[in-house]
C-alpha cells in the first residue's frame, strides 16, 4: 500500500506529465523527444528553416497520416478504396508495422492485418523496380511474427493457414507511370522464368497529379495527402525555395481544411517531416545521379580499353612491331605481348 504522501506525489507527477504530453501534442512535437523550438523571423523554427530540425523523427508523412493507431479510420478508408470493400469498424485493423528491420532512415511503410489479409503499404517518391524483392523480405518477417504470435508449428503435418498477402506501393514521383503498374519478382531472375511457380508482386498505385482520380475520390484522406504533396512539388517547380514551398502548401492545406484540420493541429510536426523528407529525397537523387555518372565514366573507360585491345590485335595480325602498337594504343608492351 502507498502512503498518502507518496500518492499525492505521484498524482502531481502524473498530472505534470499529462500536461507536458498535451503541450507537446499542441506544438506538434513528439512527447518522447521534445525538440528545440526557437522562432525565426517568419514564425518558423530556426532549425526547420534549415530543414534539419527533425533528424530523429523516423516517420514520413504518409506513415504519420495512415500508420498511427489514432488514424485507423483513415487507413480503413484507404484499404476500402483500394479493395472495393466497405468495412466500417477501424478496430478491425491490427497494425503490425515492423520497426527498424529493413528501412534504416525514414519510415514510409505500414503493415496491418484485416479480415485474414496481411497488407503492406509503402509510399515512394522515386520509381524502384526492386519493390517485389523488398516486399518479399519484409513479408517474411511479418509471417515469422504472425506464426510465433499464433504459436503455430511449421513442422506440423497439418497445413498451416496464413493471411493472404497484399503489397501496395503508393507512388508520388515525377517519372511517368500508369495509374496502376504491377512489378513482379520474376523480372529480377537471372534465368528467365515465366512459369509462375515462384512469384511475388508489388502493385504500384500512382497518385501523382492527374492520376488515379477515382481512387482519390473514394478516399478523401489519400486525396488530401496527394494535394499537399503535389502542391509542394508544384511550388518547387515554380522556383520557390523548399522552405517557402512547404510553408505555402501548409497554409493552403490549413485554409482548405485538408485532413479535417490535421495540418493545423500538427503543423510543426508536418512542416518538419516535410522538410526532412525533402532533404532525404534530394540526397537520394544526388546519390543516384552520382552513381549514374560514375557508371557512365566506367562504361566509357571500359569501352575505350576494349577498343584499344582490339586495335592491338589487328596491328599484331599485320606484324606491326610491339613497341609501335603500344605507343599507338596506349597499352603497355606487356599487355600487347599477352594478346
Amino acid at each position: 500500500m502507498l502512503n498518502d504522501d507518496t500518492k499525492e506525489h505521484r498524482q502531481k507527477k502524473n498530472g505534470c506529465e499529462r500536461t507536458k504530453r498535451q503541450e507537446y501534442r499542441e506544438n506538434g512535437v513528439s512527447q518522447e523527444c521534445p525538440q528545440k523550438n526557437t522562432k525565426g523571423a517568419e514564425g518558423r523554427t530556426e532549425d526547420s528553416v534549415r530543414g534539419t530540425f527533425n533528424r530523429q523523427y523516423q516517420d514520413r508523412l504518409f506513415k504519420a497520416i495512415f500508420g498511427r493507431e489514432e488514424h485507423k479510420d483513415w487507413l480503413l478508408s484507404l484499404y476500402n478504396a483500394l479493395n472495393g470493400s466497405s468495412y466500417t469498424d477501424p478496430s478491425a485493423i491490427e497494425i503490425n508495422t515492423i520497426e527498424g528491420i529493413i528501412y534504416v532512415t525514414m519510415k514510409n511503410d505500414i503493415s496491418f492485418l484485416i479480415d485474414s489479409q496481411l497488407n503492406l503499404y509503402e509510399q515512394q517518391s522515386s520509381y524502384n523496380p526492386n519493390m517485389p524483392l523488398r516486399g518479399l523480405m519484409y513479408f517474411s518477417q511479418l509471417y515469422q511474427k504472425y506464426i510465433s504470435k499464433q504459436r503455430k508449428d511449421i513442422y506440423s503435418s497439418a497445413l498451416l493457414k496464413i493471411p493472404t498477402p497484399q503489397f501496395i506501393v503508393i507512388y508520388t514521383g515525377s517519372t511517368e507511370l500508369d495509374d496502376v503498374k504491377e512489378l513482379k519478382l520474376s523480372d529480377s531472375f537471372e534465368v528467365p522464368d515465366t512459369s509462375g511457380r515462384f512469384e511475388w508482386t508489388a502493385t504500384v498505385v500512382n497518385i501523382s497529379k492527374g492520376h488515379s482520380r477515382k481512387l482519390l475520390e473514394q478516399c478523401p484522406p489519400l486525396r488530401d495527402y496527394a494535394v499537399y504533396v503535389s502542391r509542394i512539388k508544384g511550388n518547387v517547380a515554380a522556383g520557390m525555395t523548399k522552405e517557402d514551398a512547404v510553408n505555402e502548401a501548409m497554409e493552403y492545406s490549413i485554409e482548405h481544411n485538408l485532413l479535417n484540420g490535421y495540418f493545423l493541429e500538427q503543423k510543426m510536426e508536418v512542416l518538419n517531416m516535410s522538410l526532412t523528407e525533402f532533404d532525404q529525397e534530394e540526397y537520394d537523387r544526388n546519390r543516384f545521379n552520382d552513381g549514374k555518372e560514375v557508371g557512365i565514366a566506367i562504361g566509357i573507360a571500359e569501352g575505350e580499353r576494349k577498343n584499344a585491345l582490339q586495335n592491338a590485335r589487328n596491328f599484331k595480325y599485320k606484324n606491326i612491331p610491339v613497341d609501335i602498337i603500344a605507343e599507338c594504343t596506349g597499352l603497355s608492351i606487356e599487355q600487347v605481348n599477352a594478346l
